[in-house]
């Protein structure tokens, strides 16, 4: 009969340790993800809106600590938004499996197409961190360039 008490007993006792352990990670995804943000993605922003203020493009950003950052691109002399550039921590992330949404309009007037996948899938999550601005900078080129030439080239 004791026995039995104490199996299930220990259960609990595993339950709130499993509860700890992914409270734990969680936290740890959240705060990497505040990190790579303030320290690699927001000074990649800050060279690509140096860069292109001398083309009289705008850009902006901003981030919702431990959710997402996000870069706005606006038509040349425009307030209209034309690029959308957004990595995101899913909810209950327990790792840095980062997802990238892009969105864009092929001219002023045209509604935001929008596309979503995992960030840099080639970078496992562990190895998020170890990236640098011109990661970023490379990787927001080329989905602009991606998103532009398919806008410019497509027949309707």
């Amino acid at each position: 009969m004791k026995e039995k008490e104490e199996k299930w007993k220990q259960e609990l006792n595993r339950y709130f340790e499993g509860l700890r352990i992914i409270e734990k990670y969680q936290q740890e995804a959240r705060e990497h993800f505040a990190q790579f943000c303030e320290f690699i993605v927001e000074p990649a922003f800050e060279a690509l809106e140096k860069e292109l203020k001398d083309r009289k493009i705008k850009i902006k950003y901003f981030k919702e600590k431990y959710k997402f950052i996000h870069l706005q691109i606006n038509f040349p002399d425009s307030r209209v938004d034309n690029f959308h550039y957004r990595i995101v921590l899913p909810k209950n992330s327990l790792e840095l499996k980062l997802v990238q949404k892009i969105a864009g309009r092929k001219d002023k007037k045209s509604p935001l197409q929008k596309k979503e996948g995992p960030f840099m899938p080639e970078v496992k999550p562990g190895e998020i961190l170890k990236l640098s601005k011109e990661d970023i900078l490379m990787d927001v080129i080329n989905r602009l360039k991606e998103f532009n030439y398919a806008a410019r080239t497509s027949p309707d």
